[in-house]
């Protein structure tokens, strides 16, 4: 297993293409620390443009859609209302779609408003779920091709989960079927959520057992009563250590495929011990391949050290971040580094990227570090720094706000996720500014195609304004 470590950036090989003034207000309150639309730049399926979910005054957002070249086409506004936030936002092939959550004393609910692509037109906002004001908040889960909404809501009793209630819309939020999910007989669990494909099947995910089993149940679309469940241990007591998830992810892929990610720590200590990774595969016999852990050795942190010129004992606050799925089949598991220095108004670093690379058989062939020291104000922490990442054939894309040899600037790595070699970071030459005030908002980065990148962010010119930018990579 090889990794790799990169050093100094490599000739910028990019050009702006082109750039438009962009207007965005960051997010407020408790919905700049608990980001729920992460992803607020869609690309559109015939690369004809892409659709934007822009959050430009405290009384709400607008959709707007953009063709290749940066010409808007059109936008329509969304108003937010006190005791309204975003919940979710989507595309299918014939309209965007934004959900809000609202609650008042009187209960709580969410709302979808679809926005026609072609012409902006929204519809009116179709509520898709209720619950009482006590209860925990409902939610909503979009297929990865848009054609599938899920709304669903939690019943508990003493806190725990004992059953959910779902309703299952197709894109032009029709409703399909409604469905009930049982847990009375599960125990305690934590984490549940709710996953639907692109066919309408739904995934419920679970940790449990004590924080030592990631759990799936599989509810197929229509009125089969077949529920397959799929549970496998992640933890237990090795060595005499009692290790425990530490933090899991479960992804959907477009092909239909679930998959897991679990950094395990020791309970005692608080040391991460492993990363185990998990495919639930519910076609024919309905197996479960567990890929081979990966452990967190001395080796490791030598390594980790190694990448960031400092001796490192263990690892701290880092995330599962990403999993992406190449066209051969190839997993890539992405954790990250993040952390505050303190006070709501401090900055928010992160650092390294842990990338590990598993082959068609969930096999782990290599592992490597990407060193990185990105600093954001608190005013944009959450969407300043961190990476954003896309899949094109067995290349991996990564893209990050770095400062290297002093120049801040929107940085490019590529994976080979066969080999895991990574090539050096590409500057692309928008010389983003390097001062407290926002710079760089990730959450409108995205791909329109292997070699166009459309982002915001702010040049270092002595300028205030947010540019929306296309990026052509050589």
């Amino acid at each position: 297993m090889g990794w790799a470590v990169l050093g100094a950036a490599a000739p910028a090989a990019a050009q702006k293409a082109k750039s438009a003034p962009f207007s965005y207000l960051p997010e407020q309150g408790a919905d700049r620390y608990d980001m729920r639309v992460l992803r607020k730049s869609l690309p559109l399926a015939d690369g004809s443009g892409f659709v934007i979910l822009a959050h430009q005054s405290a009384g709400g957002y607008a959709v707007e859609r953009y063709d290749a070249d940066l010409k808007k086409q059109w936008s329509t506004a969304i108003s937010v209302t006190p005791g309204e936030t975003l919940e979710a936002f989507g595309r299918g092939p014939q309209q965007a779609l934004v959900v809000l959550h609202h609650k008042d004393e009187g209960g709580q609910n969410l709302a979808v408003v679809a926005v026609n692509l072609q012409s902006g037109q929204k519809g009116a906002a179709k509520v898709v779920m209720t619950a009482p004001a006590r209860d925990r908040r409902p939610g909503v889960s979009i297929s990865p091709d848009g054609n599938r909404l899920l709304a669903f809501r939690y019943f508990t009793r003493e806190q725990q989960v004992k059953s959910i209630s779902a309703t299952l819309f197709d894109q032009n939020l029709a409703q399909l079927e409604e469905k009930a999910y049982d847990f009375r007989d599960q125990g305690d669990f934590f984490s549940p959520a709710v996953h639907v494909a692109n066919d309408g099947t739904q995934y419920v995910t679970l940790i449990s057992d004590g924080m030592k089993k990631l759990t799936v149940r599989r509810y197929p679309a229509g009125k089969s009563p077949e529920i397959k469940v799929l549970g496998v241990p992640v933890g237990g007591t090795f060595g005499g250590k009692a290790v425990t998830i530490r933090d899991a992810k479960f992804t959907v892929l477009g092909d239909g495929s679930l998959y897991a990610a679990a950094l395990c720590a020791d309970y005692a200590t608080g040391e991460y011990y492993s990363l185990k990774v998990v495919k639930y595969d519910f076609s024919g016999t309905g197996d479960m391949k567990f890929s081979p852990e990966f452990r967190f050795t001395p080796a490791y942190l030598a390594e980790v050290g190694k990448a960031n010129g400092m001796d490192v004992k263990r690892l701290d606050d880092v995330y599962l971040a990403d999993m992406l799925l190449t066209a051969e089949k190839q997993l890539v598991v992405v954790a990250e580094k993040h952390f505050e220095e303190g006070g709501s108004e401090a900055p928010v670093h992160a650092r390294e990227l842990h990338v590990f690379g598993y082959n068609e058989y969930g096999q782990p062939t290599w592992h490597s570090i990407v060193a990185k020291d990105q600093v954001a104000p608190a005013v944009d922490a959450y969407t300043g720094i961190g990476f954003r990442a896309a899949v094109f054939g067995n290349t991996v894309q990564l893209l990050t706000l770095e400062s290297i040899n002093k120049k801040s600037d929107l940085y490019l790595r590529r994976v080979n996720a066969q080999t895991g070699v990574i090539s050096p970071p590409e500057r692309l030459k928008l010389n983003v500014a390097d001062d407290q005030s926002l710079a760089y908002v990730k959450d409108f980065t995205t791909w329109l195609g292997e070699k166009t990148i459309v982002g915001v962010s702010r040049p270092s010119k002595k300028s205030a304004a947010l540019q929306l930018e296309k990026i052509v990579v050589k």
